[in-house]
């Protein structure tokens, strides 16, 4: 199978050392891509397209592409930083370096398919018929396809595929490579709207910080239990006596809920809000920790679980400051007034991890999402419940 003339003397140049796992994967497919490209095909243009192809992928999965952020024919000097940074954040949350360097491959791949002698692509069809099932339905015709050619193949070992036969791999292996891609997408798209949201909740948190440091008394959570003295966070302050009313059924006068506010204003401290968001983070933090239990592990580029659990930490500290001001708010019977600084503490940390209650929705997506990707689709059909050990998708 080897052409003439052919060279192995020298070894082939492999890309790397990469930053992260994904890349590390993509560079060696490349290099393994490569040495079977110079071993079935003598050199022709067919060849040297199928080496762009190579060599546009470890472009990609060595991160050369983005090294600069613009096409590569713009000269660096007419380029702006700004734009230039702008592209690579585009880059990196659009995933253009894993979609590039996963379509060059599979490009590779079925271009190989396309040109190898009759024997590799008998040999392949064991792993073709597997990558067909790890990502097209049961009832897709293009699987069902594959799978009797692959059967009849096995009972005519002598008889060499039909032009017909191998344009119909072809096709069913570029669809599922194509389902591969689209399922990683998904992937990809979620875990932006994670960390977007997530964003969005940070400028919130940041935002009531701001406001809770330079003007305390706007955002108090402060409480008056009886109204005989003023329970702050980090703070507490006693209300002098003739303010308060004569007999303890009898409510406070207009004057003396006017010296109330005035009084939890003046006794809030810039450290309040601060105390009860990093509270409530813990608590988020805590509960994520638990909640890690039940999700599982990924093969994919992006990390699911890591979105999901960095959207925990600002839902918590909005829960602890929101929750409190309810209740200062009487928003709950019964709890509206509170003793002491520690039990404000208390119901910051209770608040903080109630946070969970709207987040586990999110995780079970998260599950959802990643059994897609990581779970052959005839596994999908016949699915246990309960967490399942990760299978290794069969590389395209």
């Amino acid at each position: 199978m080897r052409p003439p003339g052919e060279d192995f003397s020298r070894p082939f140049r492999i890309g790397g050392p990469a930053t992260t796992s994904w890349r590390e994967h993509a560079l060696a497919r490349a290099a393994e891509y490569r040495f079977l490209t110079r071993l079935l095909l003598s050199a022709g243009s067919e060849r040297e397209a199928i080496e762009s192809h190579i060599d546009a992928a470890e472009r990609a999965a060595g991160g050369a592409d983005m090294q600069r952020g613009v096409r590569s024919d713009v000269p660096d000097e007419d380029v702006p930083a700004t734009l230039r940074g702008w592209a690579k954040l585009k880059s990196v949350v659009g995933g253009a370096a894993v979609e590039r360097t996963n379509s060059q491959l599979d490009a590779v791949e079925t271009d190989l398919l396309r040109l190898a002698p009759d024997p590799y692509l008998r040999g392949q069809l064991p792993n073709l018929v597997a990558h067909v099932r790890n990502h097209l339905q049961r009832d897709d015709p293009r699987r069902q396809r594959v799978e009797a050619i692959a059967t009849a193949v096995m009972k005519r070992p002598e008889v060499a595929l039909t032009d017909l036969e191998r344009d119909e791999v072809l096709g069913s292996v570029r669809a599922a490579s194509l389902e591969a891609r689209r399922e990683i997408r998904r992937v990809r798209s979620f875990r932006n709207v994670l960390l977007v949201s997530a964003l969005m909740l940070t400028l919130g948190v940041a935002g009531i910080t701001t406001v809770g440091v330079l003007s305390p008394g706007r955002v108090a959570v402060c409480f008056s239990p009886d109204n005989s003295k003023i329970v702050c966070p980090t703070a507490s302050k006693a209300v002098p006596s003739q303010e308060q009313p004569a007999a303890r059924d009898e409510s406070p006068s207009p004057q003396q809920e006017v010296d109330i506010d005035e009084l939890v204003r003046s006794t809030a401290s810039s450290w309040d809000i601060p105390v009860v968001e990093i509270v409530g983070v813990l608590a988020a933090a805590l509960a994520g920790a638990l909640a890690l239990r039940g999700i599982e592990g990924t093969s994919t580029p992006y990390s699911l679980p890591v979105a999901a659990a960095v959207l925990k930490l600002p839902t918590g500290a909005l829960t602890a400051v929101l929750g409190l001001l309810l209740m200062r708010g009487g928003f709950v019977p019964g709890l509206s007034a509170l003793d002491t600084s520690a039990q404000i503490i208390a119901w910051a940390i209770i608040f903080g991890y109630a946070q969970q209650l709207l987040t586990r929705l999110v995780d079970q997506q998260a599950n959802t999402v990643l059994q897609n990707v990581d779970t052959p689709r005839h596994a999908q059909l016949a699915r246990p419940s309960g967490p399942q050990p990760t299978q290794e998708p069969q590389p395209a």
